[in-house]
């Protein structure tokens, strides 16, 4: 088998070609997935999982035409890659931005009673809050000022004072 290393590193496709490509996906992808859904995810399941599968199989023809080498690929990657670090960035130098890019923590305790429009809100049941509080060690919700969910899906519990 002989390989053919200039098929393989050569560009075929316009490099500012993969570029718009690439910021044109990216920007869609982010607003689906950051502005438009804003669900947190404190976990990943296995339907998390089967979604960015399938939007990644689906994105790819649109983002990537039809490039063919590993020199495209990674102009794509790099490209995918830039987007998300300004947009980082951005959220962090312009904190009005970040309210729209990030949610603020939800509140879903408060002094002990569970605030169910927010739970709602975010699909949470409460079997899966109570499993939250579990991994703080809080078996009842009297214990509890407040708890958050934050944007990063995490699970924020703040304790009465003994």
């Amino acid at each position: 088998m002989n390989l053919n290393w200039s098929e393989i590193f050569s560009i075929t496709v316009s490099p500012l070609e993969l570029v718009v490509r690439g910021t044109a996906m990216y920007i869609f992808l982010f607003i689906i997935f950051r502005v438009v859904i804003k669900r947190r995810v404190g976990s990943i399941g296995m339907a998390d999982i089967l979604i960015l599968v399938i939007v990644a199989d689906a994105a790819q023809n649109g983002m990537a035409g039809d490039y063919r080498s590993v020199s495209e690929a990674f102009i794509l990657i790099s490209t995918i890659i830039c987007w998300n670090q300004f947009i980082d960035w951005l959220s962090y130098r312009v904190p009005p931005l970040r309210s729209v890019l990030e949610p603020a923590p939800l509140s879903l305790i408060d002094k002990g009673q569970i605030l169910w429009r927010n739970m709602r809100k975010e699909y949470m049941s409460e079997s899966e809050l109570l499993s939250k509080l579990r991994e703080h060690e809080i078996t009842d919700l009297k214990e509890i000022e407040k708890a958050y969910m934050e944007s990063d899906g995490q699970i924020t519990v703040l304790k009465k004072k003994s």
